[in-house]
């Protein structure tokens, strides 16, 4: 989203999960469109794979848009093998083989930003398309910083509390540690409760759900929990 305000260019995201193919994330045929066509037709031709009944999908439309765009695919990994083999050709050459219709090329090149977060190894194939980038987490000062970007009901003293607890909380070995995302809910999550009355501790105690998301994690961390956030606080 950065990239495309930067940019000046429009985002199109397309969002992966377990079992996503062609139809969801290039392209599908309007099915019932195309039989009505048939019916009305009678006895003259009609050619059924008209660009009026094809379904363009976040990779075809980034494609045929007539001025760039910047395409995210979010969480590949979310993904199987065979989505990842389907990507080859749009990431190698900006095109989309489609056999009724032949080879689409793109109007204008996009930018693409792939995101994992390794819930598996990705193909060779797809990586060596890609240019690899770590995005590590933020020191705690500007962690704190986004925090109030991103609520701006959390006072100073409580962003910078959140952003050294969850930086001690993130260095365990935790099977899900907590991200910025849920630091920013776990610093508004606290701060309501706070306002409606109760004390600083308890309420980034009674918040933690909102931070930490793994029952292990959470019967992990409850023992340290209070020392981890009054050091924070002092």
């Amino acid at each position: 989203k950065a990239i495309a305000e930067l940019l000046g260019r429009d985002l199109v995201r397309l969002q992966c999960y377990e079992g996503i193919d062609a139809a969801h994330a290039l392209y599908e045929w309007n099915y019932q469109r195309q039989l009505l066509a048939i019916r009305h037709a009678g006895e003259h031709e009609v050619d059924i794979y008209d660009d009026r009944f094809l379904i363009a999908r976040p990779l075809l439309q980034v494609l045929k848009a007539p001025e760039k765009r910047v395409l995210l695919v979010d969480e590949i990994d979310r993904s199987d093998h065979e989505f990842e083999a389907l990507l080859l050709e749009f990431l190698s050459d900006f095109q989309i083989s489609i056999p009724e219709r032949g080879t689409i090329h793109a109007k204008s090149q996009p930018i693409v930003v792939l995101t994992s977060n390794r819930t598996r190894e990705l193909a060779e194939a797809l990586r060596r398309r890609c240019v690899y980038h770590w995005i590590t987490y933020p020191d705690a000062e500007r962690e704190a910083e986004i925090i109030m970007l991103r609520a701006s009901d959390v006072a100073n003293a409580t962003a910078r509390a959140v952003a050294t607890a969850v930086r001690d909380i993130r260095a365990r070995p935790l099977a899900k540690p907590p991200g910025i995302a849920e630091a920013v809910e776990w610093a508004n999550a606290a701060t309501i409760l706070e306002k409606g009355g109760g004390p600083w501790p308890e309420a980034f105690r009674r918040a933690i759900g909102v931070l930490i998301k793994d029952e292990e994690d959470l019967s992990y961390i409850a023992p340290e929990l209070g020392r981890i956030v009054e050091e924070a606080l002092a």
